[in-house]
């Protein structure tokens, strides 16, 4: 039998997995009435209503497996009781770009991921290639846009 893998997670992550099957949750029967009222007028084959509410409806329901499916396998990781001297999942690492320009990334779990406010996913190319690196250390990473070299200028966990 194959294991469950676990997802590692923040709680922060955590939180907004169980708020959004906690919507969906509510949503679910809300769509159910609007297929019945749309059932009511009659010809379902050319019912737009009654087609676009049952589309959202399996839309709905794959979405709720998925998320419960998410939350069973959750790994809930608090990096303030983190510690080391390596970069690891929960980690806030400050890198120095080719321009000696710092940059700021939380590594964190896919469902997490927005580089935009500092947060990228340990799957992603650089995620992937900053785990288990030191301070001082020089990374590569191969993004669409070419070659990028950071130097690991600090490891937190906060």
């Amino acid at each position: 039998m194959a294991s469950v893998e676990k997802l590692p997670m923040l709680a922060e992550g955590y939180e907004r997995l169980t708020a959004d099957l906690k919507a969906l949750r509510e949503e679910r029967p809300k769509v159910v009435d609007a297929i019945e009222e749309a059932r009511a007028h009659g010809d379902l084959s050319e019912n737009a209503e009654y087609h676009a509410a049952k589309e959202r409806q399996g839309q709905i329901e794959a979405t709720i497996a998925d998320l419960e499916d998410k939350i069973t396998r959750a790994q809930i990781i608090d990096p303030t009781s983190l510690s080391g001297d390596k970069v690891i999942f929960g980690a806030t690492v400050t890198l120095l770009d080719d321009d000696e320009k710092p940059v700021k990334y939380q590594i964190v779990g896919p469902y997490e991921a927005d580089a935009k406010v500092g947060r990228i996913s340990y799957n992603s190319p650089l995620g992937k290639a900053l785990i288990g690196r030191k301070v001082d250390e020089e990374v590569e990473v191969t993004v669409p846009s070419g070659d990028k070299f950071y130097l690991v200028q600090k490891i937190e966990f906060v």
